[in-house]
């Protein structure tokens, strides 16, 4: 399995961004792929999350109304609009995708079979 991130980089507060994650190597249609990222100095925590079957998703407050995930599931590929960029948002985000859901949710397990991304630095400017 392989899951490759693009699309961050440095924008003003108020901006945009669309970070895309490209999977491949899945043989089954159900599995989870989300966002999560990583500020400096704090814990990893789930951004945006997506059910590969059937499109259901999942938001973390902090991003919900501003943030948008998709699926093109011909190109094997999800996207994470996000607008309304503020300096908090500034981390490294990560994409991650599994068979096994996290409990209750669409999100991966991230456990230690979850497959993850290089991770693309996304910086906002006050």
């Amino acid at each position: 399995v392989q899951v490759v991130e693009s699309g961050g980089g440095l924008v003003q507060a108020g901006g945009s961004l669309r970070l895309s994650c490209a999977v491949s190597g899945f043989t089954f249609d159900d599995y989870a792929i989300g966002w999560f990222r990583q500020a400096p100095g704090k814990e990893r925590e789930g951004v945006s999350c997506i059910r590969r079957s059937d499109g259901s998703t999942y938001y973390a407050d902090s991003v919900k109304e501003r943030f948008t995930i998709s699926s093109d599931n011909a190109k094997n590929t999800v996207y994470l609009q996000m607008n309304g960029l503020k300096p908090e948002d500034t981390a490294v985000y990560y994409c991650a995708a599994d068979y096994l859901f996290a409990y209750g949710t669409n999100c991966p397990s991230t456990g230690v079979n979850t497959d993850w991304g290089q991770g693309t630095q996304v910086t906002v400017s006050s």
